[in-house]
């Protein structure tokens, strides 16, 4: 039996969140895997996820084709993570995750490689948001590349060191009010760990080529209640005030140029009209994390495993002392 030491898998976006988790799920199952990051040189703490030489950083940047074709040369699979929440400069939504994923297809089909796509949930060519916009067209360029690919689309991703619960967690201990957007949206947040493990099954075999995955966690939570959960977990108690999405976008205006946890763009406002959660086609499907064998972990069941630092006496109120 050939051990998967022979299998080459090119990891763009890598060095990112999920990235960073689907890089250990691949070395624990033997890949030899390449990342390609914009700066390799920041990428280094990759390399002990795996053996030595197992892991290897190489410079990419899906505006610059050759770039990317240099990057995938040799492989058997790739895997295309790449996405951002916000634009800035020439990192823009289109040319990121329309032209960017096209890109990326493209050296794959010319290579010969199999690909693992990831998308998310909402994407959608009629949607209001350009982020959502952009997705979807990044799908579309994927599957007429390489039709077939493997497309994932997570709902909002949690774990340690998310942008998600980890941003609400230091807002609730900077300020004794939280403005809550969207509260009656739905979302089905998923644990980074289980959608890892979701794409180390499509380089396995083991997902449907040309098919699009929907990925969700075991329960479907609106925006206050994942709130209300995380000021439970960190022990703050906190007062919610409930923003209009016409007044949350005329704030937005001006904190989309702010730093760190207060960052909102009016794009970001637009996604939170729309529930995010795993549809009853998917379902129906078995094009889901259930589909594949995976029982999704819950946000109570994870998160307090690293939003104990926020709590006011970190671990040791975890701990009862």
């Amino acid at each position: 039996m050939a051990s998967n030491l022979e299998t080459l898998v090119t990891v763009f976006g890598g060095s990112g969140f999920l990235g960073r988790n689907v890089v250990r799920a691949l070395c624990r199952r033997d890949y030899r895997i390449r990342v390609a990051v914009r700066r390799p040189e920041l990428a280094g703490y990759l390399q002990p996820s795996g053996k030595v030489g197992q892991v290897h950083t190489i410079q990419a940047n899906l505006r610059y084709p050759g770039s990317v074709e240099a990057a995938v040369r040799d492989s058997h699979v790739v895997i295309n993570l790449v996405g951002i929440l916000t634009e800035g400069g020439a990192q823009t939504f289109d040319a990121v995750q329309a032209k960017g994923a096209e890109t990326v297809a493209k050296a794959a089909a010319a290579a010969g490689a199999s690909l693992v796509h990831v998308s998310a949930i909402g994407a959608d060519a009629d949607s209001p948001s350009h982020y959502a916009r952009a997705k979807a067209a990044g799908e579309a360029a994927v599957s007429a590349a390489v039709p077939s690919a493997t497309i994932f689309r997570p709902s909002v991703m949690f774990g340690p060191e998310d942008q998600f619960t980890n941003r609400f967690a230091a807002l609730a201990r900077m300020s004794p009010v939280l403005p809550l957007i969207g509260g009656a949206t739905r979302m089905q947040p998923v644990y980074v760990g289980d959608v890892a493990t979701a794409i180390a099954d499509a380089v396995d075999g083991k997902a449907k080529a040309g098919a699009t995955y929907e990925l969700g966690g075991p329960e479907v939570l609106t925006m206050r209640e994942i709130i209300e959960a995380i000021l439970a977990i960190t022990d703050r108690e906190r007062t919610l005030v409930p923003l209009s999405f016409g007044l949350a976008r005329l704030k937005a205006a001006f904190l989309q140029f702010a730093p760190g946890a207060f960052k909102l763009t009016p794009d970001q406002v637009t996604l939170l009209e729309r529930d995010n959660v795993v549809s009853d086609a998917a379902k129906a499907a078995g094009l889901t994390l259930e589909g594949l064998g995976i029982t999704p972990d819950s946000l109570e069941a994870i998160a307090p495993q690293y939003l104990w630092r926020f709590r006011p006496q970190g671990q040791f109120q975890r701990m009862g002392v």
